[in-house]
């Protein structure tokens, strides 16, 4: 590539929401911002995580000189350990940032071996021919920041996942005067953050929070259970704050809200008043008005401490008639059945029950519309392009930035892998890339694929039907009547009509393959799957997957 142009390619992020990954190169040097994962939908079933694919960075690595990490939640960070077992980089990203992912990386054996270099807001570091500013940033977890990429042919922003919040939690404001700083100076390029931009006005800030939360408070007579991300600080400090108020101890369950809390107040982000406090096995001893358990399962994760306590399968607590359960967190796309399962099991228990749709317990950390119009009006980009959203929010980020003067031949809709090349008086998409799905399940990376989800979502949807065949090796003749299991598909108790019609027509289709073919089992299992598959069809209208196995005697 020639050294008057830049390269954005985007791994991961656009056109989706999570997995956030972009490649940043010059004709020397690659710099990638963040490293995320995706969550499992209904068509991935038994996958554990997605991540974008690396082939472009692997082929590329000689270039590569670090990854800067804009802050610390999972559709940000989460890929790290896979991506660093196949490369190692540098990683920047300030003390939050790096402290949530120490165990991730302990995990993986990775943290002795990683470079990690903590930042702050107003920092600059250079990679290669990039300067990179570090600009704070109010979203929904601590020590987030936005980015001014100082490159050969102009400055870049990257706006990171951000609101504008007058009264954060901390006191820490967006640092606006930096945005607009580099706007005076001239943007070339503006990333901004398009998740809410469907919704108009201004996003609540963090602290309305707190005058629901008083209510609830003051108001509950039971025990309170606050379930909320395990990533949001602000939140648990918020949570931990009324607690005190209202003389209350303190129990913290869940295995990444118990992490999260450690880190935080290891690292000063969390204030915890003295003997507020107390182990989870500890809580049952005190009187229930004078607890508040905090945990994760805000989305009706089957195994989490709030779904088991909904079921009333939790080990050592149960919920009262007169406790008080706050869901404090958002709805996310897919998770909406399991949620209104947990609730309506809470109520069942006699719970008192406030969550987002009857109670403002929860606020987004992304800008709505008019912060992203003051966005691009403090930025003032010659070019523009919509991330972190999928495909509607990033048009309808592209008409936002046009009304308020960016012409539509300066906004670019880009999705996963394209290559878009930038010079100081163009921008255009110059090719693609493979930027693929990689699939996690359990310890494999990589071995799930299409295939192999299209087997589950079959098996999920029409069971199974196995046909257990016993043949002479020698003849090919069949020498035990054909045996029949059948799992998701039909109780076999109920279709013995079936299943004995089934075993007729084995015999039939055995007795039918020519001699000279009878011991070649690729032809044998052929000829059986597509019989049996056109009878079950005619016969009840279903297409389960149909395993033959033959058994050589």
């Amino acid at each position: 590539m020639e050294s008057s142009s830049i390269r954005f390619i985007p791994l991961g992020g656009l056109g989706e929401i999570g997995m956030n990954m972009m490649v940043f190169e010059s004709a020397n040097d690659i710099i990638v911002i963040d490293c995320g994962v995706m969550f499992p939908e209904e068509e991935t079933p038994g996958v554990d995580l997605i991540i974008p694919e690396i082939t472009y960075l692997l082929e590329r690595k000689d270039k590569l000189r670090g990854i800067i990490l804009t802050h610390g939640h999972e559709d940000h960070v989460g890929a790290l350990p896979f991506f660093l077992q196949q490369l190692n980089v540098p990683l920047y990203g300030t003390r939050l940032t790096l402290g949530l992912i120490e165990p991730k990386l302990r995990e993986f054996d990775l943290l002795d071996q990683t470079q990690r270099n903590i930042v702050k807001p107003r920092d600059q570091i250079i990679l290669g021919d990039f300067r990179i500013e570090f600009i704070r940033v109010t979203h929904s977890i601590v020590d987030g920041v936005g980015l001014g990429i100082h490159t050969p042919i102009g400055t870049i922003v990257h706006s990171g996942d951000f609101k504008i919040d007058p009264t954060p939690v901390d006191g820490e404001l967006m640092d606006l005067h930096k945005f607009t700083e580099l706007g005076e100076q001239g943007v070339l390029l503006l990333l901004s953050d398009s998740t809410n931009v469907e919704r108009e006005g201004y996003t609540l800030s963090e602290k309305d929070i707190g005058d629901t939360l008083d209510t609830i408070f003051a108001q509950a007579k039971g025990r309170i259970i606050a379930a909320t991300f395990s990533s949001n600080i602000h939140r648990v400090q918020q949570i931990i704050d009324k607690a005190y108020k209202y003389g209350r101890s303190v129990a913290v369950t869940g295995k990444s809200m118990t992490s999260n809390v450690r880190i935080a107040a290891d690292l000063g982000y969390l204030s915890i008043p003295e003997n507020t406090f107390v182990q989870f096995g500890d809580i049952q001893r005190i009187q229930p008005d004078k607890t508040v358990i905090i945990t994760t399962g805000s989305q009706g994760e089957p195994m989490s401490v709030l779904a088991r306590l909904a079921m009333n399968e939790h080990k050592q607590i149960k919920i009262n008639p007169g406790d008080t359960v706050i869901i404090s967190a958002r709805v996310i796309p897919g998770n909406e059945k399991s949620i209104a399962r947990t609730i309506n099991h809470l109520f069942r228990r006699g719970a008192e029950v406030y969550y987002e749709r009857v109670s403002e317990i929860h606020v987004s950390g992304h800008a709505s519309q008019e912060e992203q119009k003051l966005m691009l009006n403090m930025v003032r980009p010659k070019y523009f392009i919509p991330v972190h959203g999928e495909y509607r929010h990033l048009f309808y980020h592209v008409q936002l930035a046009q009304q308020i003067g960016i012409p539509a031949n300066h906004t670019l809709i880009v999705e996963d892998g394209d290559i878009i090349e930038l010079t100081p008086n163009s921008i255009r998409k110059v090719g693609e890339t493979s930027a693929n799905r990689v699939f996690v399940d359990g310890k494999g990376v990589g071995d799930v694929g299409d295939t192999v989800l299209r087997d589950r979502l079959h098996l999920a949807s029409d069971g199974m039907f196995i046909i257990v065949i016993g043949i002479n090796r020698l003849t090919g003749e069949l020498v035990a009547e054909p045996e029949i299991v059948s799992r998701g598909f039909v109780f076999m108790e109920e279709a013995g009509d079936l299943i004995a019609e089934s075993q007729e027509l084995v015999k039939q289709i055995l007795a039918e393959i020519p001699k000279e073919s009878k011991t070649e089992w690729a032809i044998v299992k052929s000829e059986v799957t597509t019989g049996i598959r056109r009878f079950l069809y005619k016969r009840i209208e279903r297409r389960p997957m149909i395993l033959p196995v033959i058994i050589e005697l």
